[in-house]
């Protein structure tokens, strides 16, 4: 899929972005070459044109936000009690870095932390992984960072109470 200037987009690990320009570069001694000039919160990344599509796809359309709801109100998949099984089929699921798979794996997490406390590369996978499905649900919507950060959390405590389990007090999701 080829990008358009000021087509909004996100990364898979920068986040959402706007394609500023495009314009042919060199980095190092490499070859020139197509590179996508994208403007993202902090600050610019260039990205390859060719070959660039499973590290950029646009942003989920605000008519599509209604399933995505329901599914991070939905039921949770168990995930594996070790650590490492659990990390590496995260990994793994958010290769395809949809929107999908996104709150999927969103859901999944706040769920196994309902009932086992996260170790820290679980912690930071869920940290980064919410900010930007906040990220995405605002630029979607058109609203606040803030808005959407709430109306995500919001979804996922519905979740919490709907398969019988009490929000602890002072859970932020």
């Amino acid at each position: 899929m080829r990008f358009q200037i000021d087509d909004r987009l996100v990364h898979a690990q920068q986040g959402v972005g706007r394609v500023v320009k495009l314009e042919m570069k060199q980095f190092g001694e490499g070859t020139t070459q197509e590179y996508y000039e994208i403007a993202i919160t902090t600050g610019t990344i260039w990205v390859p044109v060719e070959g660039s599509s499973s590290g950029l796809r646009k942003i989920t359309a605000k008519g599509d936000l209604d399933r995505y709801r329901v599914l991070l109100r939905g039921r949770p998949t168990p995930l594996p009690p070790d650590h490492k099984d659990r990390f590496q089929i995260l990994a793994e699921r958010l290769k395809e870095s949809s929107f999908q798979v996104i709150c999927e794996v969103v859901r999944d997490l706040i769920a196994f932390s309902w009932n086992k406390p996260l170790n820290e590369s679980s912690s930071t996978l869920l940290r980064r992984t919410h900010q930007l499905l906040c990220a995405e649900w605002a630029a979607a919507e058109g609203q606040p960072l803030s808005k959407a950060t709430h109306e995500v959390d919001t979804l996922l405590l519905e979740g919490k109470k709907t398969y019988g389990i009490k929000p602890r007090e002072g859970d932020i999701f």
